[in-house]
């Protein structure tokens, strides 16, 4: 059954969140133009990423590759390490996500309901609703970035826009291909796929969607720490693309991860839509549950397995890497 985007805002909850991946058909998603030339040199060609991830019980092993956005626009990743890794695996572990889906019947009769979901109530703007010392901010921003904005969507979804167009000019992307490069090698190898997966519960969407729309969102802050990773952080995802490109992991470690992410997936979180719905504000330890526990099923049968993970997950000190650590597994991290 065809997947089908029903509430954009949710899109960007689970855009946000580091191991919830929204799945979109390609013919939703937002097409590119060819990339302007960066404002600063990028590597570029062939490039192997990092080193993956050892996960040890005894003598059985499961891989992981860590992925990671944004990358240079240019950049091939060269798959030659993955290739050999999934050549001796029995099982690949693909990373978890939670769906929101709706049959084709259903999402065209909602369809209509989406109508403005995007823009500011009653017909206010930023001006109207951001805080002054955020709006002044914003301004150059726009300037840059948005020239032509004309200021009347949400700002979280204002936020969102900002940050991709600020990646384009800077000649990154956060649509790396790494995932699928490596969906296409499973799938060739003819490798056991198991997914980390559940559907979100989309019975009552045409209430959600109403909600969404008429209540006001204190997603000022999304906008504002949007604005503020703009301002500092630029160069420093440079340094990590380049870092990641060349499996430089010791030069990942000593890069903060500038977040903004976390105060635009409250926004939807908190918001009338969802925050009392136990499915929606539980997927996060749902995912990790499901992972772990798909994870030590192929420890404990296979000789060897692969999976993908981002980066960031990998790394995070409560993540699934981690829960597989605290169980007794040994983890070994790429040199």
């Amino acid at each position: 059954m065809r997947k089908l985007a029903i509430l954009p805002a949710l899109c960007l909850a689970f855009w946000a969140a580091p191991s919830i991946a929204q799945t979109l058909d390609a013919d939703t998603a937002p097409a590119q133009a060819e990339a302007p030339a960066a404002e600063q040199i990028l590597v570029v060609g062939q490039k192997p990423g990092p080193g993956m991830w050892k996960v040890s019980k005894g003598d059985h092993v499961l891989w992981i590759f860590g992925d990671y956005g944004p990358l240079p626009v240019k950049m091939q990743w060269r798959s030659h390490e993955v290739e050999a890794v999934v050549a001796r695996s029995q099982e690949y572990l693909a990373p978890p996500v939670a769906n929101a889906s709706v049959g084709i019947l259903r999402g065209a009769l909602l369809l209509p309901s989406l109508i403005g979901i995007n823009k500011l109530p009653d017909g206010a703007t930023l001006r109207d609703v951001l805080p002054a010392d955020v709006y002044a901010r914003w301004q150059p921003m726009k300037e840059k970035y948005l020239p032509k904005d004309d200021e009347r969507e949400r700002p979280v979804f204002t936020a969102g826009r900002l940050f991709d167009a600020a990646l384009f000019k800077a000649g990154l992307t956060t649509r790396t291909g790494v995932r699928k490069q490596i969906e296409t090698i499973v799938h060739d190898r003819k490798l056991k796929v198991t997914s980390s997966s559940f559907e979100l519960p989309m019975d009552n969407a045409r209430k959600m969607i109403k909600d969404f729309k008429k209540a006001p969102l204190e997603d000022a802050a999304c906008l504002s720490s949007t604005v503020a990773r703009l301002e500092t952080d630029v160069d420093a995802m440079r340094l990590r693309a380049n870092a990641w490109a060349k499996g430089d992991i010791a030069g990942i470690r000593k890069l903060d991860f500038v977040d903004q992410e976390e105060s635009c997936r409250d926004v939807i979180m908190n918001s009338a839509a969802v925050r009392n719905d136990p499915a929606f504000q539980s997927v996060r330890p749902r995912l990790q549950a499901m992972w772990v526990a798909n994870a030590e099923n192929a420890l404990a049968r296979n000789a060897s397995s692969f999976a993908l993970l981002p980066v960031r997950e990998i790394l995070d000190p409560k993540g699934m890497v981690a829960a597989l650590a605290a169980k007794g597994y040994t983890v070994e991290q790429p040199e």
